[in-house]
Formats: structure tokens, C-alpha cells, sequence
């Protein structure tokens, strides 16, 4: 039966050479095909075809990779990603009010009232305007009422007599404890130097007036 695979070889092999056998002449003779000793088959218990082992447990079980370690993580609820720059905080620096700033423009205006008001009226807004200095030097007074103060002097100097009698108003509503001693004679004086104004602006139109009226030369007629 062996002598049918034997592949012919060559004439010239010696005798003691094992036979070569042909893998197609196996093929056509239809001889029985055996199992490679190497692959062990189990047993089914569940009617399911015969798979040989190694083609089951040499390849790698297919599916999606693991995820990384190093994947990237969603953000957390309710953070925000770092802003590339940051805000600068400037620290606010407030010019402090001299108190010079304050009360000399007062003291002028003290002596612009005097010789047209009251000796007794003028001694006691100097008196007040003293007391004003002495709370000024002796840190009784906080910064809004010194800014205030600072305005209010503003406006009495460019004439601006009800914006300086607001200023004077609200500072005796907020702050009543550290200006009631001297802010009268402060009100006293806005009142005189507005009523010393008032006066000097009528003595200006009547005097320009006066002038207009000596121009003119009785019984000449000027031309329109």
C-alpha cells in the first residue's frame, strides 16, 4: 500500500535511502487522512463544533483597547479652564486733603465780608473756622467730611452759592457729630459772602449805568 505514495526519485539515491512520498499523489489516491499528533481536540459537551485548542487560546481576544491611564479627564462641574492672564489689581491711591486747602480760601473769605458785615457776626465765624483747624489737627474729622469740605470750598469760590449750601446741608445729615460744633459758622459765612456778592454785582450794573447815562450828550440824537 505504501508503494503507491512513493514518489519516484532519483535512479541514482543509494539503497539505503528512505523513500520520498508524494504529497499529490496522496491527494488523487484519496488515501486516509490522519490528525497531527501535535493537536489534542476535546471532547464536546454541547453539540458545538470541534475547534482545535491552539486556535482558540494562541490568538488575542479582538475588542476595544483599554482605556489609558493618560487619557484626558472632563473638567470638573463648575470649574473654569485657567485664564491665560490675570487680572492686575492697582492699589487705589487717594490724594489726602491739606487742611490748608480748606481753610485759607475761608479766612479770604472771612476778610471779604469784613467792613460790610457785622463785627460780632465776623468774630463768630472766625471763632467757628478755629474750631474747624483744632478738630482738623486733631484727627477728628474723617475723609469724607475733608472731601466734602474740599468741594464745598470749590464751589463758594467760583460763586456756586446753592451747590456750597447742598454740600453743607449733606454733611450736617451724615455727619452731624464731627461738623455740628463748627459747621454753623461755615453756613454763616456762605450766606454773607453771597449776600456781599449780590451787592457788589448791583453796584457794578448801577455804575455801568452811570457811565452809559454821562456817554450820552443831551440834545444829539444817535444815529440807530
Amino acid at each position: 500500500m505504501a508503494e503507491l505514495y512513493v514518489k519516484p526519485g532519483n535512479k541514482e539515491r543509494g539503497w539505503n535511502d528512505p523513500p520520498q512520498f508524494s504529497y499529490g499523489l496522496q491527494i488523487q489516491a484519496g488515501g486516509p487522512k490522519r490528525t497531527p499528533l501535535t493537536k489534542r481536540v476535546a471532547a464536546p459537551q454541547d453539540g458545538s463544533p470541534r475547534v482545535p485548542t491552539s486556535e482558540t487560546s494562541g490568538a488575542p481576544p479582538m475588542g476595544p483597547p483599554p482605556p489609558s491611564n493618560k487619557a484626558s479627564r472632563p473638567p470638573l462641574v463648575g470649574s473654569s479652564p485657567p485664564s491665560s492672564t490675570q487680572p492686575t489689581n492697582f492699589p487705589v491711591v487717594e490724594s489726602e486733603t491739606l487742611p490748608e486747602d480748606v481753610l485759607t480760601p475761608l479766612e479770604q473769605a472771612l476778610e471779604d465780608c469784613r467792613g460790610h458785615t457785622k463785627k460780632q457776626v465776623c468774630d463768630d465765624i472766625s471763632r467757628r473756622l478755629a474750631l474747624l483747624q483744632e478738630h482738623w489737627a486733631g484727627g477728628k474729622l474723617s475723609m469724607p467730611v475733608k472731601k466734602r469740605m474740599a468741594l464745598l470750598v470749590q464751589e463758594l469760590s467760583s460763586h456756586q452759592w446753592d451747590a456750597a449750601d447742598d454740600i453743607h446741608r449733606s454733611l450736617m445729615v451724615d455727619h452731624v457729630t464731627e461738623v455740628s460744633q463748627w459747621m454753623v459758622g461755615v453756613k454763616r459765612l456762605i450766606a454773607e459772602k453771597r449776600i456781599l456778592s449780590s451787592e457788589e454785582e448791583a453796584n457794578e450794573e448801577k455804575s455801568t449805568a452811570t457811565a452809559e447815562q454821562n456817554q450820552t450828550v443831551p440834545g444829539i440824537q444817535q444815529a440807530p
